[in-house]
C-alpha cells in the first residue's frame, strides 16, 4: 500500500486516517501492520507514528538472494495471522488488494466471517473484490 501510494500518486497513505474510516464504530481487536525493513531506508519515524495510532507492527528484513534479486513478501505471515486469530473475529479487514489473498478470502467466508477489503482500485484484483463482503477503494481523501 505504502509502494503503490508513493509510485502511482506521489503522495503517502495517512493511516490513522485509513483505520478510523475502516474500523468506524465497530470495536477494534487489532490492527497489523507488516513492514518490509530495507536496510538503506530509515523507518523508525513511521514505525513510531503507526505504534502510537493503534497499529501492532510485524517486521523483518529485506533478503537478499544469492542471485542478486530481494524479497520481503509477508503474504504467508499474514494468512498465519488471521487464521490463527479467525476463531475470535466476526470481520477480517484485509489492506491488500494482492489476488493471492483469494484461498484466504475463501476460508474467511467458509467460517461464516466476513471479508472487507481496502486498497487501490486500479491495482486490486478483480476475484478479490468479487469474494469481499465489501470493498473500500482508497481514494484522495485518504492520501496526504
Amino acid at each position: 500500500m505504502f509502494y503503490a501510494a508513493k509510485d502511482r500518486f506521489e503522495r503517502r497513505v495517512d493511516y490513522i486516517k485509513l483505520l478510523d474510516l475502516i474500523v468506524g464504530p465497530r470495536h477494534l481487536i487489532s490492527a497489523f501492520a507488516y513492514i518490509v525493513q530495507i536496510p538503506e531506508i530509515k523507518q523508525s519515524n513511521f514505525i513510531s507514528l503507526l505504534e502510537h495510532n493503534g497499529y501492532t507492527i510485524r517486521s523483518k528484513d529485506l533478503r537478499l538472494r544469492g542471485d542478486g534479486s530481494a524479497k520481503g513478501d509477508w503474504d504467508v505471515g499474514i494468512a498465519v495471522d488471521v487464521v490463527s486469530m479467525l476463531s475470535s473475529l466476526d470481520v477480517v479487514i484485509l489492506a491488500s488488494g494482492d489476488g493471492d489473498f483469494c484461498p484466504l478470502a475463501e476460508l474467511i467466508k467458509q467460517q461464516q466471517k466476513r471479508i472487507e477489503i481496502v486498497a487501490f482500485e486500479h491495482n486490486t484484483s478483480m476475484d478479490l473484490q468479487a469474494m469481499a463482503d465489501q470493498f473500500f477503494p482508497i481514494g484522495e481523501e485518504l492520501l496526504m
